[in-house]
């Protein structure tokens, strides 16, 4: 990387909390000034504290700021959808351009929604970039999408742009960096582009911008968990949280802090991969990557633009191995069928537990002989091969005992909401030292028919 843009970054840390001070704070000394005209003086400082022998290159940054700001001559347009009136809780981006080998693009979007219930889909759009300029591939794909995401587009769930070619800074006669060939080099400053025009257009729609890529499979009830995580850190500071290990997949940013993370990707396009800028810009920020597993996003395949395979996908799947379900007691106030055993839903074994009937409002509870330190839950319910008999709209909690009681605990928290009948989650607050006593199925909606619980599997320390 040349001096200068080592500079850039460098003078990009002292900056970056000065935005956020500036915003913060409207009665310090420069108040009389715009928020673009504060955040130059910001930078001026910052590289006249840092680099005072390369100060003839502030001239030209500052002219690039205030006469060639790349946002300025962006134009995308929908191809595809309407935006909703109301902002949602979060947007999910994908950028997506023609690839040499097979697209995914499909299959990733209908991953997508069949992972996430209809309760779910009310709080996300779906924003996809078409980032290819071929206009016959625009064409199949946008038919495609319109064809078999119909109801979605309807329901103002998924909408398609598309950024004219005019929008792009150059990508003739790039410096080369590291060992990347020409066409990588080209292919990251592009994809960089593409992913900031994105985010522009994401900015307004939501709350928070959760960018996977075109080639993934979704874990079900992924929206829910990330909602969960949100909520419970309402009041953290944070710049990114991270849901897949897999490079600039399943990381989520308050929308208001994409403009500068936007700002960054068009400043240093030529630098770096995406993942690698968004890397520098957590470091710059003072954040350390905030990671949650298991993954909620697995990748299918990845061919860079050469058609090279790429090797970033998770070198093993989540292995937590077997549930080993602690000495426990069962309660109930479902009614019991008469061939049927209620210590069967907790058991290990094929068995499992059966009842005709499940109002709102009803329980099962698992109440630990003793408390333990539980990092992982699962609840099956319904029959194995066909979609019967199980629990469409349930949750489950963990309960903390503080007051000794004997067939229940005092204090639940909640951990997840059954999609498709099932819960498997990773228990997030097991460092918080507090040990599980109770883990407790609630139905809050009557299912259609009668209702079983194959298994209530818990992993414990």
């Amino acid at each position: 990387m040349n001096i200068f843009l080592w500079g850039l970054l460098m003078a990009t840390a002292v900056v970056l909390p000065a935005f956020y001070f500036i915003k913060e704070n409207p009665f310090d000394t420069t108040s009389f000034l715009s928020l673009e005209e504060k955040e130059m003086v910001a930078w001026q400082r910052a590289w006249m504290q840092i680099s005072p022998g390369l100060t003839e290159h502030l001239k030209s940054f500052r002219e690039m700021q205030r006469n060639s700001e790349p946002l300025k001559n962006v134009h995308t347009q929908i191809l595809i959808g309407v935006p909703p009136v109301e902002k949602k809780l979060l947007t999910i981006g994908i950028s997506s351009v023609q690839r040499p080998q097979e697209s995914y693009l499909l299959e990733t979007l209908q991953s997508l929604f069949l992972a996430s219930s209809s309760p779910e889909q009310k709080h996300f759009i779906v924003l996809v970039h078409l980032a290819s300029p071929n206009p016959k591939w625009l064409g199949q794909m946008t038919s495609n999408i319109s064809t078999l995401f119909k109801p979605y587009i309807q329901a103002r769930q998924l909408v398609v742009i598309n950024t004219l070619g005019k929008s792009y800074l150059p990508l003739k006669n790039l410096k080369k960096k590291f060992n990347d060939t020409p066409a990588s080099v080209a292919f990251h400053s592009k994809q960089n582009m593409d992913y900031a025009f994105l985010m522009n257009f994401a900015a307004n729609c939501s709350d928070y911008f959760l960018m996977i890529e075109d080639d993934v499979k979704c874990v079900p009830g992924f929206v829910t968990q990330i909602a969960s995580i949100l909520s419970a850190w309402e009041r953290k500071f944070w710049v990114t949280l991270e849901f897949s290990p897999l490079g600039f997949i399943g990381k989520v940013f308050h929308t208001r802090d994409l403009p500068y993370f936007v700002r960054f990707l068009l400043f240093f396009y030529q630098g770096m991969p995406c993942d690698h800028l968004l890397s520098h810009f957590l470091n710059l920020s003072h954040q350390k990557p905030i990671q949650f597993s298991p993954s909620l996003f697995q990748q299918r395949h990845n061919y860079s633009l050469e058609g090279r395979f790429s090797s970033l996908r998770e070198a093993e799947e989540n292995n937590i191995g077997c549930p080993n379900n602690p000495a426990a007691t069962l309660y109930t106030n479902l009614n019991v069928a008469n061939d049927s055993v209620l210590m069967n839903a907790y058991s290990l074994d094929k068995n499992y537990f059966y009842t005709k009937e499940a109002k709102a409002g009803s329980y099962l509870t698992v109440f630990l002989y003793r408390p333990a330190t539980v990092f992982h839950v699962q609840v099956l319910t319904g029959s194995e091969l066909q979609e019967e008999n199980r629990l469409e709209e349930g949750q489950v909690e963990l309960g903390y005992d503080s007051t000794n009681r004997v067939t229940d605990c005092d204090d639940y928290v909640f951990l997840g909401m059954l999609v498709n009948g099932t819960l498997n989650k990773h228990v997030l607050s097991e460092d918080s030292g507090k040990k599980v006593r109770c883990v407790r199925l609630l139905v809050t909606a009557a299912p259609p028919s009668g209702l079983k619980v194959r298994h209530i599997n818990l992993w414990v320390k």
